[in-house]
């Protein structure tokens, strides 16, 4: 079922607000940056995101091919979303960090789908062997 869900950034000058269907499924990946910050994300539509305070408290990341923008807090660090625009997931994208989501249950949270994929051996549309470390 779709929902609105609001999130943040840990110091609270970046705020969004996503429409997720979390049913729908989620997704860890095991690439280089995914891994090192334990990332767990829903992909959305860019019609489906908005960012309601703190567009000039954002710095960009970029590695790599250049398709994705690794977002994240000036002041806090914390990454609450990226975006960016990869052809075989349907275009331009938003990915909501689900541990930035306020308020959203945690029983919600442990009954959403998790999709695996094997960034780290450009194999992603395939879980990797060990995932329970994601």
């Amino acid at each position: 079922m779709m929902k609105t869900y609001k999130g943040s950034c840990h110091c609270g000058k970046v705020h969004f607000e996503a429409d997720i269907d979390l049913a729908a499924g989620t997704g860890k990946c095991n690439c280089s940056i995914c891994a090192k910050r334990r990332s767990w994300g829903a992909i959305v539509k860019p019609d489906a995101f908005r960012l309601t305070a703190g567009e000039a408290e954002l710095a960009d990341y970029q590695f790599g091919s250049l398709s994705a923008h690794h977002r994240f807090c000036k002041t806090c660090g914390v990454a609450p979303f990226g975006n960016g625009y990869v052809e075989a997931i349907g275009g331009a994208y938003y990915s909501v960090n689900l541990a930035c989501l306020d308020g959203l249950d945690a029983k919600e949270l442990a009954e959403a789908p998790v999709r695996y994929m094997d960034g780290r051996n450009n194999n992603w549309w395939q879980p990797p062997a060990e995932t329970r470390h994601l």
